[in-house]
């Protein structure tokens, strides 16, 4: 028999009312008493589990029921009827059992009881099968679909960037190297360093930390493209806001200027917290009920009001003007920390916030300068609760201007010379953003740990599973 999906059962029940069908998937709960038995079933494709009663003076295999514990996972065939008890709207009146794996109650650490976020990090082999990160991986899928599917609906092209890369984006330095030399014993120069071009790439290289660069390659030839895969940081950052694997969306749009590139930010992110609302909101009530209370109506104001927008220089001023004592001191040319961040957008404004017009030298070499050649065109978009979700610029097209910034920035050109030299060839104006998608998880979530939003999270010290 066709195995049905328990998503499927409980939202087209009525046709298959009466008839016998056939579910698998993994045991959450099995109660009852001597003659009958509750099993509570899960597949993954949904919050809701399906009951499937056994009546155990039919069911004459009673080594295979004896199997039926928490975590094993089963095949059961059975007819739907509606059903007898509160919560649920069917049942299935179990005819037929088989076990495809055990689960030994005594070592199957997913009974049914509270279990603390920071021990499912330590199965992380399991923990999909909990209710909190089923609605989570249902999430994230969804929001990924969403974001391929605005991109395609609003005439962009995918483009596939690097993710072992010889140049480094964000001048940070912070990246994880690639190399098959023997590290015990490593060719060397005649100077003594390390010589890379014994390497196999015959150069210095490293995973990426963004695709941007090369879309804007893309860009420059196609006029709309966007990236979206993983980027690396090697920061030794231990906080419930970074890892050091993550997962960017990165577009990058020829004939953009700063208004249009917030514009686009702010569509983008409206389409994909109404899309979540419209598609997910069985795992958001969930998410709402056990870790953020106020979880749907913050999504539902982000999409219902404009977003903020103003300069960096008038932030500053608000913050200066509030009267409050941060933990780091605001003064123009400070990089706005999170908390800097989150009072505009919950204390003054109380929406999200874009803010334009940085001082250069706390942004990226490629951002355009503007006129005071003192700030550059660069945009943030502030969220409630997270801070900074969104970072992106005007670019430099200009080559002496961007030339000049490099060497400012102590960038070996010749790591950029493909990159400079789309400003020699018919450059254009043009912009984009990164938006971490994590980060975006942790607001359409509620959680409170980006740990918490990827499956298998990359953070110092931890490589495990």
């Amino acid at each position: 028999m066709k195995r049905s999906i328990i998503k499927d059962l409980l939202k087209e029940g009525a046709q298959y009312l009466n008839k016998e069908v056939n579910i698998k998937g993994w045991v959450r709960t099995r109660r009852g008493n001597k003659n009958i038995a509750f099993i509570a079933l899960n597949d993954g494709s949904t919050i809701h589990n399906i009951q499937i009663v056994v009546d155990l003076a039919e069911f004459n295999d009673d080594a295979t029921i004896k199997k039926v514990t928490t975590g094993a996972c089963i095949s059961a065939t059975g007819v739907l009827v509606e059903s007898q008890g509160k919560g649920q709207a069917f049942e299935i009146h179990g005819k037929k059992i088989e076990v495809y794996g055990e689960a030994d109650p005594e070592k199957y650490p997913l009974q049914k009881k509270g279990h603390s976020l920071e021990f499912l990090r330590e199965i992380a082999h399991l923990r999909p099968r909990t209710n909190t990160f089923g609605c989570v991986l249902r999430l994230r899928h969804a929001l990924s679909f969403a974001i391929h599917k605005f991109y395609n609906d609003n005439g962009f092209y995918y483009l596939h960037t690097p993710i072992i890369t010889g140049s480094d984006c964000e001048g940070a330095g912070a990246m994880f190297r690639v190399t098959t030399l023997d590290l015990k014993n490593p060719p060397k120069t005649s100077d003594g360093e390390i010589d890379y071009s014994k390497d196999f790439f015959a150069k210095e290289t490293n995973l990426t930390v963004s695709g941007q660069l090369e879309g804007e390659l893309g860009a420059l030839a196609l006029s709309n493209i966007y990236t979206f895969g993983p980027t690396f940081r090697a920061e030794n950052s231990n906080t419930a806001r970074h890892l050091s694997e993550f997962w960017m969306i990165e577009p990058e749009m020829a004939f953009y200027d700063i208004k249009d590139n917030m514009d686009l930010a702010e569509k983008f992110l409206k389409y994909l917290i109404s899309y979540i609302l419209d598609n997910c909101m069985d795992d958001l009530e969930f998410l709402q009920k056990m870790y953020d209370k106020e979880l749907i109506e913050r999504l539902r104001f982000v999409v219902s009001n404009a977003f903020e927008r103003l300069s960096y220089t008038e932030a500053i001023s608000i913050l200066e003007k509030s009267g409050r004592s941060f933990e780091f001191p605001v003064s123009w040319g400070v990089d706005l920390q999170s908390e800097h961040e989150r009072y505009l957008v919950e204390q003054h404004f109380k929406k999200p916030v874009i803010l334009t017009d940085y001082p250069k030298e706390i942004k990226a070499f490629y951002m355009k300068l503007n006129d005071d050649d003192k700030t550059v065109r660069a945009m943030d978009v502030l969220f409630p609760k997270i801070g900074e979700i969104i970072g992106g610029s005007q670019r430099e097209e200009n080559y002496d201007k961007l030339l000049s910034r490099i060497k400012e920035m102590d960038i070996n050109e010749v790591d950029v010379w493909w990159y400079l030299e789309t400003r020699k060839f018919g450059t254009a104006p043009h912009s984009g953003f990164g938006l971490g998608f994590e980060r975006l998880m942790l607001f359409i979530s509620g959680m409170g740990n980006i740990r918490d939003v990827i499956p298998f999270p990359r953070t110092p010290q931890n490589a495990e599973f």
